[in-house]
């Protein structure tokens, strides 16, 4: 159900960014030659939601901390998209502030990494509610973010939130987490209804709002559905499952410090475009990441194995 709205929504929205203007422009650090329309992330999102309310949750504090999470994320990214498609830069605090407000309020509405099993006594280790909503909040914006950074070429961001979503449902699944679960796939549908106009060469994008709101949810499933009763082995699961956006712009975070450059500041180091850079055409580069994203699914899948 979330594939057919998002597939079916997005032309319209499509049509009247165009309309309107919201279309992202070429420039010398972007690939593509022509203007390009948004407002795929708000057909995502309303795929999403829709299914998600429609027949995950009853009306609860971790659905209405999801929801006005979501809402947030997806409304300072608009707002970003339609800063950069008038030639204009948004301020990088407010989208700062924002994000970490929305993962707070997903803290606050009872999702939270509480702690882990000990692997020699089986203990559960409570950890102080400092650090639970310290880590938490981390875990969730760093997701947000990394899938963000992710989106430089057609169907990239799309497709590694589909594949670490299909791996993030059987993990949910194995753990008994039935919640997690069906967000999980929700997002897989939301993901390929996506690509379906976002594949090389792409006729929509997302944009921060769409990639930020995937990476939100993301965030969200692995802490939900992952992270819950997790020993020290099995919090890779997560970690593994998300891994080319997480260890790549880990790389690109160092490096952009080890050169004094600002975190958040956009340039062309991240893997993708240093595959383009090393001869790669969008198609290899995109085929090249999903591969790496599938292996280390594998291996969190593994690790779940060997844990049960």
């Amino acid at each position: 159900m979330a594939f057919i709205i998002v597939y079916l929504i997005i032309p319209p929205l499509r049509g009247l960014a165009v309309r309107i203007g919201f279309v992202d422009r070429p420039t010398e650090r972007k690939i593509h030659k022509e203007p390009v329309p948004h407002l795929a992330g708000v057909g995502i999102f309303a795929g999403f939601i829709s299914v998600y309310l429609a027949f995950v949750r009853e009306w609860d504090g971790e659905t209405l901390g999801i929801l006005v999470g979501s809402l947030m994320i997806l409304s300072i990214g608009i707002v970003d998209d339609w800063y950069k498609t008038h030639g204009k830069e948004f301020p990088a605090l407010p989208k700062l502030i924002v994000q970490v407000g929305a993962a707070a309020v997903v803290y606050f509405s009872g999702i939270v990494f509480t702690g882990f099993n000990n692997p020699f006594t089986g203990q559960y280790i409570l950890l102080p509610v400092w650090i639970q909503f310290v880590l938490t909040v981390t875990w969730i914006f760093g997701v947000t973010t990394v899938i963000n950074f992710s989106d430089g070429i057609d169907g990239l961001a799309g497709g590694l939130s589909a594949i670490s979503s299909a791996t993030l449902f059987i993990v949910a699944l194995v753990m008994g987490r039935t919640a997690p679960a069906y967000m999980a796939i929700i997002l897989v549908g939301a993901a390929l209804g996506y690509l379906r106009y976002n594949s090389p060469p792409a006729r929509v994008y997302m944009g921060d709002a769409g990639a930020t709101f995937m990476g939100f949810i993301l965030g969200i499933i692995a802490l939900d559905g992952a992270f819950k009763q997790a020993t020290v082995l099995s919090v890779l699961i997560p970690i593994l499952a998300l891994g080319v956006p997480i260890f790549d712009n880990v790389f690109v975070v160092f490096k952009r410090m080890k050169e004094g450059k600002p975190i958040y500041k956009a340039d062309r180091s991240q893997a993708h475009y240093r595959l383009l850079s090393a001869g790669l055409n969008p198609k290899q580069a995109l085929a090249f990441l999903c591969l790496i994203s599938l292996c280390f699914s594998l291996t969190s899948i593994i690790i779940l194995l060997l844990r049960a």
